[in-house]
């Protein structure tokens, strides 16, 4: 009797371990699931919605982006109608390494404000995206690696 029950407990911890196993097992490929689906959102944002490579990307000798260097920074296009102090004549760098922590990045995303508390500048627009949205466009800039997307 005591063996039966011996092995019954046995049985019933393997399958329980072997349960434990596969649940482990298939959250590392949901995790990537996720991942996968927050970058896709946030290179929708970026690419068709926001269009941030038209500052942040340089043009190649016919005018058109230069993929090779994706959202790298490239030199302001846009000029002030009026004289206007502190125009940018530089965007930034996003791909790979923003110019702030993700955290900062998110917060310029979703209010407008940069990490010196004072609003972005013209040309920049100040975005008010929603939290899910600006942590996708994060996710998406911190997966290019620059020259090679």
């Amino acid at each position: 009797m005591k063996v039966k029950s011996f092995f019954a407990v046995a049985v019933v911890l393997l399958i329980g371990a072997g349960v434990s196993m596969r649940s482990q097992e298939t959250r590392p490929a949901a995790a990537k699931s996720s991942d996968a689906t927050r970058i896709a959102r946030g290179r929708y944002i970026v690419e068709d919605l926001s269009v941030c490579w038209q500052c942040h990307s340089p043009r190649d000798a016919s005018g058109e982006p230069d993929r090779s260097h994706w959202l790298e920074g490239a030199a302001v296009w846009l000029k002030s109608a009026a004289p206007t102090q502190d125009w940018p004549l530089q965007a930034p760098r996003l791909a790979g390494t923003p110019p702030a922590g993700d955290a900062e990045m998110v917060r310029v995303l979703t209010t407008g404000i940069w990490i010196d508390g004072k609003p972005l500048r013209p040309p920049m627009p100040q975005f008010r995206m929603t939290q899910e949205d600006a942590e996708a466009v994060v996710a998406y800039l911190r997966s290019l690696t620059p020259g090679r997307d």
